[in-house]
């Protein structure tokens, strides 16, 4: 189960239950009613992955490699073969989440930066309030930059969140130089010996092109504070957007240099094998997933306990 409590193991199958039914249901019933790993056995798995938003190359390759294991390696039982099935699509999460250790334990520089970027509306102020949430829990003092000065009601939100987190708010006037407020929340973290700054910024401005150079102003202003900063880039993508959330996650990820993905809305989609897809595209790790709207609903992303999840049958919970 790795780092994930019984009740997080739980709340992420919960939050799978869609994918869950629409689409391991029709896997499982393809691999049950079939005996042999034929062609039509192998192009029926196909649609099922593709209509879950696997996406094209990396469904290709989960096609493929359970073709070749299938001719190797021995199975007797429907069971079996979903189990080689499972473990195909784990190798294509390899290195994608942490089975064990805890995520809000800070090795190295103090303050911990995490710069947090991803479009409006993919729920970047609740991760940002969650994250403060699990820092604050585990005993660090986290301080929050809110560089998004250009919406509205973006300052009053994440005070709220904030607040709930037991966090400190860094924030300017509306209008103010994002640059200017990641500079002042960097500089009040170290004058107060913080643990964690978690700087939000715009999802939208202008033009795309205004957007990644006040970002890419950002992660520059804060280098000059410490030069190892920002320690982390968090992209967090709708999951309910599917394929059309990687040409986001490409954007964001030439502009700035994502580290991590988070992953929100998981509990509100059929589509949980973007997962798969958008770590084979972008090379970067999920390390969070939101399944559900509490402070405790964003789970750190294990990929044992994911594949498990999605293949759970209600006899597991």
């Amino acid at each position: 189960m790795g780092i994930l409590s019984a009740i997080g193991l739980s709340k992420l199958r919960d939050g799978l239950s869609k994918t869950r039914e629409s689409v391991v249901g029709k896997l499982t019933r393809l691999v049950t009613s079939r005996r042999s790993v034929d062609d039509d056995f192998l192009a029926e798995l196909e649609e099922i992955l593709l209509g879950a938003d696997v996406g094209v190359d990396t469904t290709t390759e989960i096609v493929e490699g359970l073709r070749e294991r299938a001719k190797t390696e021995r199975y007797a039982s429907s069971d079996e073969l979903l189990s080689l099935l499972k473990d195909e699509m784990r190798q294509h999460l390899a290195g994608n989440g942490k089975t064990g250790g805890d995520p809000f334990v800070i090795n190295g520089d103090r303050p911990q930066v995490i710069m947090v970027v991803g479009i409006n509306g993919v729920g970047k102020t609740t991760t940002i309030g969650k994250l403060a949430h699990g820092f604050v829990r585990a005993g660090k003092s986290v301080y929050i930059g809110a560089a998004d000065t250009f919406r509205a009601a973006a300052n009053e939100q994440l005070e709220i969140w904030a607040q709930r987190a037991g966090a400190t708010l860094i924030r300017q006037q509306q209008g103010s130089d994002p640059a200017a407020v990641a500079f002042d929340t960097v500089h009040s973290a170290i004058a107060h010996t913080a643990d964690v700054v978690i700087i939000d910024t715009a999802g939208r401005l202008h033009t795309k092109i205004n957007l990644m150079e006040e970002l890419r102003k950002i992660r520059r202003v804060v280098e000059k504070v410490i030069p190892t900063a920002p320690h982390e880039v968090l992209l967090v993508i709708d999951a309910s957007t599917g394929q059309n959330g990687l040409q986001q996650a490409k954007q964001f990820s030439q502009a700035v240099g994502v580290t991590g993905l988070v992953l929100t809305k998981l509990d509100g989609t059929a589509k949980g094998g973007v997962v798969l897809a958008i770590t084979k595209t972008l090379n970067v790790p999920v390390k969070y997933v939101g399944v559900g709207e509490g402070l405790e609903d964003l789970q750190p992303f294990d990929r044992d306990a994911f594949i498990d999840a999605m293949f759970a049958t209600g006899g597991d919970h």
